[in-house]
């Protein structure tokens, strides 16, 4: 006899079949009989309806383990869904209808009944085969059915993810890249207040996140939340355009105004009024609003479309990050050559409206990818069951823990089969034992305020682990927002031509990064992660850890080479004597390739690592807040950036003494503020090697089928993460 508990358990988690009785039957055909026409429900198109032969057949070949069209692979082909509610919406009723659905409610109870004492052991292989097609990670379809891998998931819906971030990230990148030399130049900022504009308003974009996550986790699920972040998105950008567009929304130009002053805006008298101000920024923060609900959430849409139950799509999931990265990368680099050239040369109008409409188009791909997708039920707040663990065991603070872990509050084991409600069973563990107080029991009826069980206490440990590698990776983001600011500035000090009638606009240096964070990721996928992979035996080559310790010792050479550069440009700047008048330097602007480069190889192990690592160590109902903490803290390195800028330039200017970073930057020393930030990421490298080596990861996702889907977490032994780390 083959499984019949595996096919019992998909129909009754399905409808309830088990429930069903035949005076409901009765009462639901008769109302079925007496509905107009027009209100009956229609099956879809691409849905043909079973015979009632057909529909018996299958069930009586699955309850004698029959195999081909007549048992089990038959059933699954045929009737995937809901087969009894997609049957009533699609025949007629009839008398010998009635009888044949009561029949078959029947057969489902006894085939539960079989499947309770039945063992695995005689279903063919093809039975197994339809059965396995089913996901087994708990994703669903909008409507909360289950779902089949040949038809959703997979790499055919991470396509429509992946093309929607390429023309997403042209929008973003379009508007970010050369923001700085739009508010030193339209709205006469000077170098510091216009670099902490850039810095608060791209840390407002990476924070917002955690709204995003929440709202996803918590009520709306990630692809309803992310549809109407997109929504918002679309408008700050809409808003952002008319800024720059409209006459009255946009300030004159500087040589408009002021006779003999510098069209770029440096030494303009000229400052925006408080409507063009309040227009335009009120753009880039709807923007921000908008990005909340986007970032944590599509990455992650398109990690859930690989089930971690089947090693392929496993497999194909330790690459998805890389190519997510990819595509995020070939958006930024037309942003920063196409985009950038034409808000330099051709107008701020043009400049803005084609990432408009970049994002307009890169929300059609993504809505068009549905009828593919797979989707997770939201699962509740993430951040109300931390507190209710923190709580409780602050409470409970001088209860004495058990000396058995069993001794601990959970719930019954069938509370956790995986297959029906979507839920993990984590056992306990040794670290952050204050928290296992939360799940001592006391004796008395307690809330959930009081006690909670131990898979609420690991997943909070699981989140609170990770705070101490995000927070070693905040300097990483605040060397990362040189991109948009200092590093761009020093652009315009160069010799920008190319040829004799060509000049590079400043901003596109940034496209160096993006073409060498391509290449590497490509190499490193493909060349690197094989070949390692003989020698080391994980899956990814190295692990994440060690991928992102790379990355910050690139992040230090990146640094100390910003700073030697820039001392050869102010040294051929006093040569020449244009430090007074901040003229160009006489030095071609590839002087500047290095740390551009650099950047891009750097971002290829940390941010790509980054992303994952959050991703893959967040507990399963929390993914969406797992990935926001990688935005994090690109949001905290930005405000830490404008806080940093900010401090160094007014304890520089102290006693009438000239400053590191003034608005000629010929007069400046961002030599020395490359080399404070060289060595800061030196120290900072230093604790991130103590805090990996600490690190415990989280266990690998794996099921018995003896259990009957229930899942099981254990975590990995201390000594082993230590070795990964």
């Amino acid at each position: 006899m083959g499984d019949e508990r595996q096919i019992v358990e998909w129909v009754t988690k399905t409808k309830n079949f088990k429930d069903i009785t035949p005076g409901q039957l009765q009462a639901r055909w008769l109302e079925i009989s007496q509905m107009p026409a027009a209100e009956k429900i229609k099956p879809r198109p691409s849905w043909s309806p079973p015979t009632l032969g057909h529909l018996k057949l299958n069930f009586d070949g699955a309850s004698k383990g029959n195999p081909g069209p007549s048992g089990m692979s038959g059933f699954l082909q045929n009737h995937e869904g809901n087969p009894i509610f997609k049957f009533f919406g699609s025949l007629e009723p009839s008398d010998s209808t009635e009888a044949e659905v009561q029949a078959l409610v029947q057969g489902l109870r006894i085939l539960e009944e079989m499947g309770i004492h039945s063992q695995r052991g005689s279903m063919g292989s093809k039975e197994e085969e339809a059965r396995r097609d089913f996901t087994e990670d708990g994703t669903v379809d909008l409507g909360g059915n289950p779902v089949l891998r040949s038809k959703r998931g997979g790499w055919k819906a991470c396509s429509f993810v992946v093309v929607y971030e390429v023309f997403e990230r042209m929008a973003y990148y379009g508007i970010s890249s050369n923001l700085v030399l739009y508010l030193t130049r339209r709205l006469h900022q000077g170098t510091v207040t216009s670099a902490n504009n850039v810095t608060n308003w791209v840390g407002t974009v990476w924070l917002t996140p955690i709204l995003g996550a929440y709202v996803a986790d918590a009520h709306l699920g990630r692809y309803w939340t992310f549809v109407i972040a997109s929504a918002i998105y679309l408008s700050g950008m809409c808003l952002l355009t008319l800024a720059v567009s409209v006459h009255p929304l946009r300030p004159p130009s500087c040589s408009e105004v002021v006779t003999g002053a510098s069209p770029s805006g440096e030494h303009c008298n000229r400052s925006a009024s408080t409507l063009q101000l309040a227009v335009f920024y009120g753009g880039l923060y709807m923007l921000a609003l908008g990005t909340g609900g986007t970032k944590p959430n599509i990455s992650t849409i398109g990690a859930d479309q690989f089930d971690d139950f089947e090693p392929r799509e496993r497999k194909h999931k330790l690459s998805f990050f890389n190519w997510w990265m990819f595509s995020i990368f070939t958006g930024a680099l037309f942003a920063n050559t196409v985009l950038v050239y034409i808000q330099d040369n051709v107008g701020w109008s043009l400049g803005y409206a084609l990432p408009t409409l970049g994002l307009a188009i890169s929300i059609a791909i993504f809505l068009a990818g549905t009828p593919v997708y797979r989707h997770r039920l939201p699962s509740g707040s993430p951040f109300g069951r931390m507190a209710k663990v923190l709580v409780a065991a602050t409470t409970k603070r001088g209860v004495t823990l058990p000396n058995d872990p069993k001794e601990l509050h959970e719930l019954d084991k069938e509370e956790y089969n995986y297959s029906k409600n979507n839920k993990f069973r984590i056992d306990s563990t040794p670290s952050l034992r204050f928290l296992n107080k939360a799940a001592v029991k006391t004796g008395s009826r307690s809330s959930s305020w009081r006690l909670s069980t131990v898979t609420q206490v690991e997943e909070t440990k699981q989140m609170l682990r990770m705070i101490p590698i995000l927070i070693a990776t905040f300097v990483p983001s605040i060397m990362g927002a040189q991109l948009n600011t200092l590093f761009v500035k020093q652009g315009t000090t160069l010799d920008r031509s190319v040829g004799p009638s060509f000049n590079i606009p400043p901003a596109s240096l940034n496209g160096f990064v993006t073409v060498s964070m391509l290449v590497s990721v490509i190499v490193y996928d493909r060349f690197f992660v094989p070949y390692i992979r003989r020698w080391t035996k994980d899956p990814r080559g190295i692990s994440l850890l060690q991928r992102m310790g790379v990355g910050m010792v690139i992040h230090i050479l990146i640094m100390a080479t910003a700073s030697l550069t820039e001392r050869w440009r102010l040294s051929l700047a006093r040569e020449k004597g244009v430090v007074e008048t901040g003229e160009q330097v006489p030095l071609t602007v590839f002087v500047l390739l290095p740390q551009f480069v650099l950047m891009g190889v750097a971002e290829a192990f940390l941010e790509v690592a980054k992303i994952e690592f959050f991703y893959d160590q967040a507990p399963e109902g929390m993914k969406s807040l797992g990935t926001s903490y990688s935005m994090t803290t690109l949001g905290i390195g930005n405000f830490l950036s404008s806080l940093l800028l900010s401090t160094v330039s007014g304890i520089t200017e102290k006693n009438g003494n000239d400053g590191w970073i003034l608005n000629n930057l010929n007069a400046s020393h961002l030599d020395y503020y490359y080399a404070f930030f060289a060595v800061l990421s030196f120290l900072n490298f230093l604790l991130f090697l103590v805090l990996s080596k600490f690190y415990v990861y989280r266990a690998q996702l794996s099921m018995s089928r003896a259990d009957q889907g229930m899942l099981v977490l254990k975590t990995s032994d201390p000594k082993e993460s230590d070795t990964q780390a």
